[in-house]
C-alpha cells in the first residue's frame, strides 16, 4: 500500500543525490533507528511494487546506488518510509513493501527446517520468531500477499514464485471445511493462508 498521502509535506526543493551518498559512506546498514535528524521534507523518489526504485520518475539503472538508499531506509511509527543520514530525514513513496523477496533456500540447521530469503537488494534473511512470515488477503482480488519482516519495520513482500515454493513444501490441514498451510522455519510455524477444501 502507498506510504504517501494526497496531501504530502512540502518537497525537499535541494535534495542532493551526490551529497547524499556521501553521507550514507561505506556503511553496510548505518545505525538509522538511532539517529534522529531533522525531517527535510519529501523527494520524487518512489519504490514500485515489483522493487524498482525511481527517482524523479525515472528508475534507477545503477544496483550499488539503489543498496545504498536501501541500507538508509527506515519505516516510523507514522506508517511513513524514509531516507535517513545523520543529517538528514527525507520522505519517500513506498507502493507496496520496500523490498522483494526474490529467493529462498531451504535448509536444515540444528533446531530444525530453517528458510533462508535474499532479496532484490542482497539482503538474507531467516524466517524466525524475529523476522516473521504474514499473509495479507487482497482486498481487491483475493490473492495472498505474504511478506517477510527484514529488519526494523521494513518488509520484503515474497515474490510469487517463491511463495509457491514454499506452499509446496509446507503442511496442509483440513480445518472445518478449509485447507491451511503452514511452513516451519527456526523451531517457529507461519501461516501460508487458507482456502476452501476441495470437495
Amino acid at each position: 500500500m502507498n506510504d504517501r498521502p494526497p496531501h504530502q509535506q512540502p518537497s525537499h526543493q535541494g535534495f542532493d543525490l551526490t551529497a547524499f551518498m556521501k553521507q550514507v559512506g561505506d556503511q553496510k546498514f548505518p545505525p538509522v533507528e538511532k539517529w534522529h535528524p531533522e525531517f527535510c521534507g519529501d523527494i520524487d523518489m518512489r519504490i514500485a511494487s515489483d522493487g524498482t526504485w525511481f527517482y524523479m520518475g525515472t528508475p534507477i539503472g545503477r544496483k550499488k546506488m539503489v543498496k545504498l538508499f536501501a541500507s538508509v531506509l527506515r519505516k516510523d511509527d507514522d506508517g511513513k518510509t524514509y531516507l535517513v543520514t545523520l543529517v538528514e530525514k527525507i520522505g519517500i513513496t513506498v507502493d507496496d513493501a520496500p523490498f522483494v523477496a526474490t529467493s529462498v533456500e531451504f535448509a536444515e540447521a540444528e533446531n530444525g527446517p530453517t528458510l533462508c530469503f535474499t532479496t532484490n537488494v542482497g539482503d538474507v534473511v531467516i524466517a524466525s520468531a524475529g523476522n516473521p512470515i504474514r499473509v495479507e488477503i487482497d482486498a481487491g482480488t483475493g490473492e495472498p500477499r505474504p511478506y517477510i519482516l527484514v529488519r526494523g519495520h521494513l518488509e520484503a513482500l515474497i515474490a510469487r514464485s517463491v511463495y509457491y515454493e514454499l506452499i509446496e513444501k509446507g503442511e496442509v490441514e483440513d480445518v472445518s471445511g478449509s485447507s491451511r498451510c503452514s511452513i516451519i522455519s527456526d523451531s517457529v510455524s507461519f501461516s501460508l493462508g487458507e482456502w476452501p477444501s476441495a470437495e
